[in-house]
Order: C-alpha cells, then structure tokens, then sequence
C-alpha cells in the first residue's frame, strides 16, 4: 500500500512550489523530502515533479496526483480536527471564497465578529468574482449568490436567503425625469448600467401577477463595479439597478427612490457549498450556522455589546446580489 506520509509531503512540495519551503512548513529536512519524493515517483511509474535550477512544476501526471493527495490529506486533517474538538471551542483555519459585493457588505462585516467568539479560529478569504469550486482550489466553504443553487452530487449546500435587485434613482434627479408608469419608461429616461452592446442594455424584469418584460435601454454611464454605479446614481446620473443591500439606507433617508415598485430581475440565493466532510469541523460548522443566523438579517440574539454595532452594521447591508 502507497505510504500516506509520501502523498502528504509531495502535496506540501507542490503547493508551496519548492523542497526548502515544505521542509520549513513540515519540519523535515529537505533531503529526506526529496528522497521521498522521488521514492513515491519511483513507485508510481511516473514523474511527478518537473526539476530544474530554477523553478519546480508538476507534471501532467502529477497536477492529477496532486488533487487526490490534498483531498486525502484534508480528510485526514479534518477528522482529527473533528475529533480533538468536540468538546473544545473551534479551532484551526478556515479557508473560504466570497463575491467581492457580498465581502464588502455582509460577510466583511460579520467575520471579526465570529473571530471575536471564536478566537481560536483564523480566516483566510479570497474576494473574486469567478465560480469557485471549492474541492478543486482547497477551501472550505464558496460562498455564492445565484439564482439557484447548484445540483451537485460531491458537494453540499446551505442556503442563507434571498437578495433582490431595486431600480433606483436619486431622489434630485426623478423629477426632472417624470414619472415612470411601468418598465417600458426606461427606454426614455437616463440610465447607468454594468455592461452594454452597441449602446444598448436589457434588464429581464419579473413585475405584478407573474408578468415579465425585457426593458432594452441605452445607459448614458457604464461601469463593471456596483459602488462605482451606486456613486453615479446617488450623483443624478440616472437610474440603476442596485443590490438591496447597498441602498437601503439610502432609501430610508429619501436621497434614493424606488423607481418602479414591484418590478425586479430574478432574485438571488445566498448560499455556500462545500464538501460534506468539511462541515464536520467545528471551526467551519460554527461559521456556516453563524452565518445562517445573520446573512439572513435576523437581529442579533444574545451577542455583547461590542458584537452587536458590528452586527447591526452588517445586518444594515443585509444582503447582496452578485453573479458570482
């Protein structure tokens, strides 16, 4: 049988890109690393690793050993963490994904506050706006807004609610725009959008009694970034779709409104995924329940004083819509 220590250290060699790395990370010297290796190569048939004076890299071979020798050593490391813990408070890193709106808004937010309850956990978060898959790239949880959520047999998932999209516009700006009767109006007011072709843009609105339209408008400003469309619209550029979660406050205060109530695109479904297995550590089961009692926009149950200005704070950008 394939010795499961080689495994662990050829993945420790390729993620951290070098022998002398891994060694410090592992507390092996190096040359017993690289006899290893080349041990565990010799027993395979094949070559992982692709040596030069320079630079290290993975062979074909050995990028497809590599995700059965991280995913072994991750169960591993999950059921001792798993059972070292159940009667001790979570412990060890967590590794999530988030859409970089949801990060700015809510789940930014919220982390140092389960930090603050769980101060043996540590966080590490990559902010990016791509599908993650969170096998493939070694995290614990992705965190996504989507229509729908994903039907996977080798993951799981855990809803945290719905965001919706609201047609907005400054409040100085509306009346000189008159007033909007329904979704057609769009085509002749002025607008801000993410993206256009050949001037042009469509919303795929859902509005009263399950009616649909498709409103094709020509925005006057387009930008890829929603804080940047937020600072156009709140400066009378035009009118925009925006995550209800960004314009809440504005909304209460009057320097937004709402320009056709009751018309909005498909909501999307916050959520997580992540493999079964990893939902057993504490230190990640905590954080997903954790975020199911906030994202949700729950008030705060139970907190300190010093957690619930940061909750309420990030309950007050309760949600965020993304197409991550």
């Amino acid at each position: 049988m394939q010795d499961l220590n080689d495994m662990v250290f050829f993945a420790e060699v390729a993620e951290r890109g070098g022998f002398t790395s891994a060694s410090k990370a592992l507390g092996v010297p190096k040359s017993r690393l690289s006899r290893r290796v080349a041990d565990l190569e010799a027993s395979l048939g094949v070559q992982l690793l692709q040596r030069s004076t320079r630079r290290l890299s993975l062979t074909p071979a050995g990028e497809l050993y590599l995700r059965y020798c991280v995913e072994m050593r991750d169960a591993a490391q999950a059921a001792s963490e798993a059972v070292s813990q159940v009667q001790t408070e979570p412990r060890g890193t967590v590794r999530i994904t988030c859409p970089v709106t949801l990060a700015q808004s809510s789940v930014g937010p919220l982390l140092p506050v389960f930090m603050r309850r769980f101060p043996g956990v540590r966080i590490e978060m990559r902010v990016l706006n791509r599908p993650v898959d969170p096998v493939e790239e070694g995290v614990d949880l992705a965190l996504r807004v989507r229509p729908s959520i994903e039907d996977s047999a080798t993951l799981a998932a855990r809803s945290f609610g719905e965001s919706r999209g609201m047609l907005v516009m400054s409040a100085e700006r509306l009346p000189h725009q008159g007033p909007l009767q329904g979704p057609e109006d769009l085509a002749r007011i002025d607008t801000v959008a993410m993206s256009s072709g050949d001037g042009r843009a469509t919303l795929a609105l859902a509005g009263p009694d399950g009616r649909t339209y498709q409103a094709v408008h020509h925005p006057r400003y387009v930008a890829d970034d929603l804080l940047t469309l937020k600072i156009a619209i709140m400066q009378g550029v035009g009118a925009g779709m925006l995550p209800d979660y960004m314009c809440r406050r504005e909304l209460a205060s009057g320097e937004l409104v709402e320009v056709l109530p009751g018309w909005a695109p498909q909501a999307g479904v916050v959520h997580a995924m992540y493999a079964p297995r990893r939902a057993l550590v504490p230190a990640v089961r905590h954080l997903l329940d954790f975020l199911a009692e906030h994202l949700d926009g729950h008030e705060p149950v139970g907190c300190a004083s010093e957690e619930e200005a940061a909750l309420r704070l990030a309950l007050s950008a309760k949600k965020t819509y993304s197409n991550n």
